[in-house]
């Protein structure tokens, strides 16, 4: 699903890997344990530049491009959640990372969902940022009737900065997320599904969450084991750009303490 803030620039420091018949890319920061960041839809590596600084302070950030959008390729022409998951596996099967702690902001929590329910013992822990069990109906018309002009004007800037190819980037992109909305597969998580997952996991949503209603992160915190669930009060979609909303800090905290708990070992 779609990021609600344009990315801000920091210097690239840009990877391109091959995996299967596509080019994945990805930057690489800071030193110890590895942080996989993932954005989402519509979005690039950049939706995470106002928070490297900060995070790469205390692990070494992963950050990629998922399948199609920023400088990543997508000759398949189609995305969905579950294929980004096999894709970013195989970028850090490349990179020979095992082991991993995660962050994602609504498709890329969506992606880590289904890379937590597939390889649990993989991710140690994990930020959901606005993610989703499946699609209700209010998110399904608005990726049905999804177009760049019906788009607020700071997701419009985000597609134009984060689409490295361009218009047919753009148009690629919003054809994608069009077919989401009759696509009942791809994301369609059960309770016992979610319980399978290992990871020490925080829930983020905002209240107003114009995609998913609070329901939903209730049934993740409510599902996932050991799950802790952080509701920002007036926050919509992806609401962590916000300057009065401590984010960096507070998901340090919660990956911090899984560390010196021991509870992802």
């Amino acid at each position: 699903m779609k990021s609600t803030s344009a990315p801000k620039t920091t210097p690239h420091k840009g990877y391109t890997v091959r995996v299967n018949h596509l080019e994945l890319c990805y930057e690489d920061y800071g030193v110890g344990k590895p942080l996989v960041l993932l954005h989402g839809f519509g979005g690039c590596t950049q939706n995470w530049h106002p928070f490297v600084a900060h995070l790469s302070e205390h692990y070494r950030l992963i950050v990629v491009d998922l399948r199609g959008h920023g400088y990543s390729t997508n000759p398949g022409n189609t995305f969905t959640h579950r294929e980004a998951a096999r894709d970013v596996f195989l970028l850090l099967e490349k990179l020979r990372i095992d082991r991993f702690s995660a962050m994602g902001m609504s498709t890329g929590g969506m992606v880590l969902l289904h890379m937590a329910t597939c390889q649990p013992r993989r991710i140690d822990s994990m930020v959901l940022i606005s993610a989703t069990t499946h699609f209700p109906d209010q998110a399904r018309a608005i990726m049905r009737r999804a177009s760049l002009n019906t788009m607020p004007q700071p997701v419009q800037a985000m597609y134009r900065e984060c689409a490295k190819r361009g218009d047919e980037q753009i148009s690629q992109l919003i054809s994608w997320f069009n077919a989401l909305h009759d696509n009942c597969d791809d994301m369609n998580f059960t309770t016992t599904d979610l319980a399978a997952i290992t990871a020490r996991t925080l829930v983020v949503h905002g209240d107003r969450d114009h995609f998913f209603p609070l329901e939903i992160p209730v049934q993740l915190y409510r599902s996932i084991p050991d799950a802790c669930l952080w509701i920002i009060p007036g926050g919509d979609h992806v609401p962590i750009f916000d300057a009065t909303v401590p984010f960096a800090s507070t998901a340090l905290h919660f990956l911090n303490d899984s560390e010196s708990t021991g509870e992802t070992s």
